[in-house]
């Protein structure tokens, strides 16, 4: 009886340690199957993500205006205007410390902006995606690379935006540098004006597209500056500090 009794408790063992091991592969199962689905979830993400990129400018502009081929951009001439800045919540705090080279300084750089920074930005955009055409510059074995601008007509796009950008460049940097940098109590430097931080750093990352494309750097190189400049450039749009 004793026997039968160990023989019933050893099965008893026997029979958890079967369960627990059936519980753990259930477990590894269910979490193979939750990795499975997050990933999933993280490819569609970032398909559509993709896509809202892709899609939103074409819905604001018609696609055959986005392909026209670059041009030269007129040299901007700051004329007198009524503009005026604006001290929205904290830059009211620090209104104290804008300067009147600070306002002329804006003032111009608005004039440009509005006057040529969606256009310049097309061309820009427009010459990052010749670059990578297949066939031309592209991925295909033999037939160039985002570096060679001697396929097709390349090289006389690259001529007249980078031209483009040098003239924009030279105009916004005196002006970027006019504006007033401050250090707040904790050793932070900031712009007392409103929008003058965004303005500086459009600049200097124009000037970093410029001297990618000129140097031959590959366009996956250059992308990250040009969409710095694009942020740069939504914050002072969507500020309607230039208006």
């Amino acid at each position: 009886m004793g026997r039968d009794r160990r023989q019933g408790s050893g099965g008893g063992f026997q029979g958890r340690r079967r369960a627990v091991g059936a519980s753990a592969a259930q477990g590894k199962a269910m979490q193979s199957r939750l990795s499975r689905a997050v990933g999933s979830f993280t490819c569609v993400f970032i398909v559509l993500s993709g896509v809202s990129v892709a899609v939103g400018p074409a819905s604001r502009a018609d696609p055959s205006d986005y392909a026209r081929p670059p041009v030269p951009l007129p040299v901007i001439t700051p004329t007198p205007s009524d503009w005026v800045p604006k001290f929205p919540f904290p830059f009211d705090q620090t209104k104290n410390r804008v300067t009147d080279a600070d306002i002329n300084a804006e003032r111009e750089m608005c004039q440009w902006f509005n006057a040529q920074y969606d256009e310049l930005m097309r061309q820009i955009n427009r010459l990052q995606f010749n670059r990578i055409t297949p066939n031309g510059p592209g991925v295909y074995m033999g037939s160039g690379s985002d570096w060679d601008y001697s396929i097709g007509d390349l090289q006389q796009q690259v001529d007249i935006v980078t031209t483009n950008i040098d003239q924009s460049v030279g105009f916004l940097a005196p002006r970027a540098q006019a504006l007033t940098q401050s250090t707040d109590h904790a050793g932070n430097v900031y712009f007392p004006i409103y929008q003058g931080e965004s303005f500086y750093l459009l600049w200097q990352h124009l000037s970093n597209v410029n001297a990618g494309i000129k140097s031959h750097q590959a366009a996956w190189f250059t992308g990250p500056s040009v969409h710095r400049v694009l942020r740069w450039g939504s914050r002072i749009h969507r500020s309607n500090v230039c208006e």
